[in-house]
């Protein structure tokens, strides 16, 4: 069960400091506390306690590297529309939860529409992401139709928000 935020709450208790450190941090998240204080132009303590309170509220999520998929020998990114057989109540959670268990799948998102979910797939090439679709993707429950769209070029992608 997902806990309720009231992010409306949140929003107004945001003001231009914190946006300045909420950059910096989506720029570098390896930079220093004093670092971020210092380019935003407040102390070390009050910048300390302003990204305590946007944690604990909700608002930093993490922190986290981000590892080249290539680098680590993934050179293969597919990314699956899937249609589910909805005639079963539970046919969202039980593929969901079993999607889960794929180490593969990178990302799932649920849509409404005539696709339901959207798999990513990262594989060492096409010879592994078969092996993958046939050996596991295929076995997931409640699927009616599955269309793949291999990735050529990921020519944007943004990982924080506009702030």
């Amino acid at each position: 069960m997902h806990k309720y935020v009231n992010y409306e709450k949140i929003m107004h208790s945001i003001d231009v400091i914190d946006k300045k450190i909420l950059r910096m941090m989506q720029a570098d998240a390896l930079l220093s506390v004093a670092d971020i204080a210092l380019r935003v132009g407040v102390g070390t303590a009050s910048c300390w306690r302003r990204i305590g309170r946007m944690e604990k509220s909700g608002i930093i999520k993490g922190h986290k590297a981000v590892i080249d998929p290539r680098a680590m020998g993934l050179e293969v990114e597919v990314s699956l529309r899937v249609t589910l057989d909805k005639t079963q109540t539970d046919a969202f959670d039980r593929f969901i939860e079993a999607a889960r268990k794929v180490k593969e799948v990178n990302e799932i998102q649920t849509f409404l529409g005539r696709v339901d979910v959207r798999l990513n797939i990262l594989a060492r090439d096409m010879e592994h992401y078969q092996e993958i679709y046939r050996n596991q993707i295929l076995l997931l429950p409640h699927i009616s139709d599955i269309e793949a769209l291999m990735v050529i070029t990921n020519v944007m992608s943004k990982d924080g928000v506009p702030l």
